[in-house]
């Protein structure tokens, strides 16, 4: 088989360095790729939702499978896209057509399917500009923390936690009559606030039936001790010592049956990936929120736990068969240190030079923002690198991860040291 890959970070890099391994692959594309995703195929030059030049490469190169990895061209139609089009409509793609990938890019549409099909979720309510002052007796009637979440996609940004009722409604105001998101907040959902732990589960389905992969947490803040500003993610841990075995049967139950159900029952045909983003409040699992494609690190976790063959478990996705492929994960943990480029999340530099990628570590370097430039590799982003390593327990796994980070050298690289300490 012919595989395209679309997206340039950690999680594209994964998924094409196990799909390498796949006896049924003849060619890997990933578009664009990074600096790492060289190494397990051909990087095509061209962004992910330029459909026009993903079609022409898909004939050019004799495509037979296409695996969409971010969420945006999910939401802008790129499965739509092909099934509308004569000479792509035959080629399967990894990804929900544009209803599904609502359950990601409206927190509206997420949160009112939540509701329609009895899932287990913290109570809220969505506002405009047009009812801002409902949203404020909405705050004023709720216990803080109170939770803001931009109703479109914003970049991994549009949700605030805020403990202060009046810098509750004053962030409201921004978001709703100053378009502090542009138009992702030209809705936005106040929700009630749930206290628990957070982890990841992941689902892949063909539209009938489904597969859990495994669980993962991951740690959203720049600073030690969960402090500082949110970024895309500095690192992850696979599996996740709580959700054991009877707590991912409740999940199976409550969650992921009545998801897949109630996208049967809406009339959405649903191929992909369903991440499901959790809190586990006192041993009961509560939706938090739906993305439409796997999470980013917890891909570099998850993906290097599954024993089969993905890209065979994605052909059972394309034709229906899932339920008929063999599905094993790895024992032990896999946990990965994100790298970032100094002053991120903020402003960073790109282009520094990455000394020391030619050694050999014990541990898998997932490049996230990475390019070639000429025989060197340079940094190409926020987020550089996810180092994953493989341990008994979670503190031989994050050892090597960190031992890896610190052998790998760039100007201003800064990773957080306290990966998976709370679990430990």
């Amino acid at each position: 088989m012919n595989v395209l890959i679309l997206g340039s970070g950690g999680r594209e890099h994964a998924f094409a360095w196990k799909i390498a391994q796949s006896k049924a692959l003849q060619n890997l594309y990933i578009a664009p790729g990074n600096a790492g995703t060289a190494h397990c195929g051909t990087n095509v030059n061209l962004a992910v939702t330029d459909f026009e030049g993903i079609k022409n490469l898909v004939w050019e190169k004799d495509i037979d499978l296409v695996l969409v990895g971010p969420e945006d061209p999910l939401v802008k139609g790129i499965h739509d896209f092909f099934l509308n089009d004569d000479v792509l409509k035959d080629i399967p793609v990894i990804g929900p057509k544009k209803d599904g990938a609502q359950l990601e890019g409206s927190k509206d549409f997420s949160k009112q399917f939540m509701i329609k099909h009895g899932l287990p979720t913290a109570r809220y309510a969505t506002f405009t500009k047009d009812n801002l002052n409902e949203g404020f007796v909405f705050l004023e009637n709720m216990p803080s923390p109170y939770v803001l979440k931009a109703d479109g996609l914003a970049a991994g940004k549009g949700v605030l936690i805020i403990n202060d009722l009046q810098e509750a409604k004053e962030e409201l105001k921004k978001m709703l009559v100053d378009a502090k998101f542009g138009a992702a907040s030209a809705r936005v959902v106040i929700e009630e606030f749930l206290k628990g732990i957070e982890l990841s589960v992941f689902v892949l389905t063909d539209g009938k039936s489904y597969k859990i992969l495994p669980a993962a947490k991951d740690y959203k803040r720049i600073g030690e001790g969960d402090t500082g500003l949110n970024t895309g993610g500095m690192g992850a841990v696979s599996p996740v010592p709580f959700a054991d075995e009877a707590f991912i049967k409740k999940v199976e139950e409550k969650v992921v049956k009545p998801t897949i159900a109630g996208l049967n029952k809406e009339g959405i045909d649903y191929r992909g990936f369903i991440f499901i983003g959790l809190m586990n409040c006192d041993g009961e699992p509560s939706v938090i929120e739906y993305n439409c494609r796997m999470g980013d690190p917890e891909t570099e976790v998850v993906i290097p736990r599954i024993k089969s063959d993905l890209l065979d478990l994605l052909h059972g996705v394309a034709t229906q068969t899932l339920h008929t492929k063999e599905y094993e994960t790895r024992d032990g943990y896999a946990t990965t240190v994100v790298m970032v480029s100094g002053g991120y999340p903020g402003e960073f530099v790109k282009g520094k030079v990455v000394d020391n990628l030619e050694q050999k570590f014990d541990s898998l370097v997932f490049h996230s923002g990475t390019k070639q430039a000429e025989a060197k590799v340079v940094t190409n982003g926020g987020r550089v690198f996810a180092i994953t390593s493989y341990g008994v327990s979670i503190e031989e796994a994050v050892a090597k991860s960190l031992h890896t980070a610190n052998r790998i050298q760039f100007e201003g690289k800064y990773y957080r040291k306290d990966i998976g300490k709370d679990l430990m």
